[in-house]
């Protein structure tokens, strides 16, 4: 049986110190607004769970599923515009 030897860290990449970087925060900012939205959707589906879905539930789910596809499209379109590539 071969032993594992561990290596010192001689580059950034494996130096990993826990935290995010600037870059990662940045894009955590962004997806915000994404996130929320999938929040909602959830929060709306797992109330509809334990009960027969009434006409209010359905719009509700219908509401929520609009806003993540909105916020998805606005977060493709700001990404495409600061690539500088077309929407």
């Amino acid at each position: 049986m071969k032993s594992i030897i561990t290596l010192p860290a001689t580059s950034q990449a494996l130096a990993f110190d826990g935290e995010p970087s600037a870059a990662e925060l940045d894009a955590i900012e962004r997806e915000i607004p994404l996130i929320l939205a999938e929040v909602d959707l959830l929060d709306v589906e797992i109330a509809t769970l334990d009960r027969p879905a009434t006409a209010l539930d359905e719009r509700r789910v219908r509401r929520a599923r609009n806003r993540v596809l909105v916020e998805r499209r606005n977060l493709t379109n700001r990404a495409a515009v600061q690539s500088g590539g077309a929407a």
